[in-house]
């Protein structure tokens, strides 16, 4: 079902994404790093749910789709090199910023910092070509707000 999709964001030069496919990369990416400490938790599929209304105006029905064709699209996506990068060459750096302030939501949203999710933040903020102070601003603002 992805496979279209997956080539087009690992051709060398993939082309900008239309909306549809650029909210399903980002959430592909959320998922990725709430799975990457091995427990793919209740907690962190609610806020993934949320961050997603929020972020696209969307209803719980259709973020529960979107993140369950997320959950589907990064078991089968290449790397996580290969699938930043393709993400950083189709998507703004605004937009990406943001990405980093949701990836920060989900490592903090039960309360621990697992060392797999802060190495994959760390890697993810690199290749996303986000700097550290921006992403240690968009961390502050994530655990000030709670």
């Amino acid at each position: 079902m992805f496979a279209d999709f997956i080539k087009r964001l690992t051709q060398p030069d993939p082309a900008p994404m239309h909306d549809l496919d650029a909210r399903l990369a980002l959430t592909a990416l959320l998922v990725r790093i709430a799975r990457s400490d091995n427990d793919y938790s209740a907690t962190e599929v609610q806020r993934i749910d949320q961050i997603i209304m929020g972020r696209y105006a969307i209803d719980e029905t259709e973020a529960r789709k979107l993140r369950q064709d997320a959950e589907a699209l990064e078991s089968q996506a290449p790397d996580t090199v290969k699938f930043t990068r393709a993400i950083k060459d189709a998507v703004p750096y605004e937009e990406r910023l943001g990405v980093i302030e949701a990836l920060w939501k989900i490592v903090l949203v039960d309360g621990e910092r697992a060392a797999e999710e802060d190495a994959l933040l760390r890697l993810v903020v690199g290749l996303l070509g986000i700097s550290d102070t921006d992403s240690a601003m968009a961390r502050q603002r994530v655990a000030s707000a709670g």
